[in-house]
């Protein structure tokens, strides 16, 4: 197990100095500047090359060729980023937080594979082609793994290592009947083939309404985990003495990381390493302050996950690499960087 730095020292760190908290308060504007900058990109910026004036048209005037490629395909798949951007990311900082362990990510305890699994089964026992379809069973199989691996991980006995163990074998034994139903059935393949790999490129109004009320929720239970979260990880003798309830904690983190992964990825297919990636680095510059790592989190994720969807756009023109290609081809390296870094500094 996994922990950035012995509980003292944690608990010292937690309140931090005024002039601390006003940087890190500008910190924030400047990522939400950010932000913004990120998601003009994804507006103006396509696999088709369109002037800033016909952008400009077609996001405002033109209901034709333009408005199409615009509104319908660039902005729907801006605002699902965003969206599922901030939801990755603030589920892997609420799981890091919850197992202990900063190099956690939502994969660790077994979500995405529940929302594959539920996928395949759906294309192939219950013919379901469209990814309406997908999104509510991708929703349910991510919460009934997310419950399944709270029971198995002792439910209001469970642990870290608990937890982590059982979405680990929960994980291997899903992903091994999605591979077999997939080696034995040419349709599903064909089918699942795209939303394995993670894509906004099929993102609509429709999905995006579906998704965003789990999302919302899901959100801000997070952000108000933040303050027990922040005992939680201190230890369990710590987070006693300090009068949290550690089961209550760790069932609404588990339900919090459930609804906000099981939501993205029903809607974008499984992206990996964004939720591992950026709570991870946003921790470098933050502290272990839970209150400071969940907003900047939120507000983070989407600027990578939108930057990586514009420049599959653009490597592969006319064409377009998916973005979890991308993310997955950024955070190999960024990964084993981290994994590192980390040895070294224990050494």
């Amino acid at each position: 197990m996994l922990v950035d730095s012995p509980p003292e020292q944690r608990a010292a760190s937690v309140s931090a100095p005024p002039n601390r908290r006003a940087i890190r308060s500008v910190g924030l504007l400047v990522a939400v500047a950010i932000l913004v900058l990120v998601a003009l990109a994804s507006i103006a910026i396509g696999a088709k090359e369109l002037s800033p004036e016909l952008v400009w048209h077609g996001l405002f005037h033109d209901s034709g060729t333009y408005g199409d490629v615009v509104v319908d395909e660039r902005l729907s798949r801006t605002v699902l980023g965003l969206l599922a951007g901030a939801a990755l990311g603030l589920s892997g900082a609420v799981l890091q937080a919850l197992t202990r362990n900063p190099l956690a990510d939502p994969g660790l305890l077994g979500i995405n594979a529940g929302a594959s699994a539920a996928v395949v089964t759906a294309i192939t026992y219950f013919g379901v082609t469209s990814l309406s379809g997908y999104v509510w069973f991708a929703f349910a199989g991510a919460a009934v793994v997310g419950a399944l691996v709270w029971f198995l991980g002792g439910s209001r006995g469970a642990t870290p290592i608990r937890l982590a163990l059982a979405g680990t074998a929960i994980s291997a034994a899903l992903y091994g009947y999605l591979q077999a139903v997939m080696i034995t059935d040419d349709a599903a393949l064909g089918k699942m083939r795209f939303w394995t790999v993670g894509s906004l490129s099929s993102a609509t109004d429709a999905t995006i309404t579906q998704v965003l009320p789990f999302l919302a929720v899901g959100t801000v239970l997070a952000l108000l985990l933040a303050r027990p979260l922040n005992a939680v990880v201190m230890g369990d003798d710590t987070a006693r003495a300090l009068g949290a309830h550690l089961n209550r904690t760790r069932a609404l983190a588990m339900l919090a990381a459930t609804v906000l992964c099981g939501a993205a990825t029903a809607a974008c297919g499984p992206i990996v390493f964004v939720g591992l990636m950026v709570p991870h680095v946003v921790r470098s510059f933050t502290g272990p302050d839970l209150r400071w790592i969940l907003p900047y989190a939120t507000i983070l994720s989407p600027v990578l996950l939108l930057g990586a969807d514009v420049a599959g756009r653009i490597v592969a023109r006319p064409a377009e690499l998916q973005v979890g290609i991308v993310t997955a081809i950024i955070g190999g390296p960024v990964f084993i960087f981290l994994v590192r870094r980390r040895r070294t500094a224990q050494l």
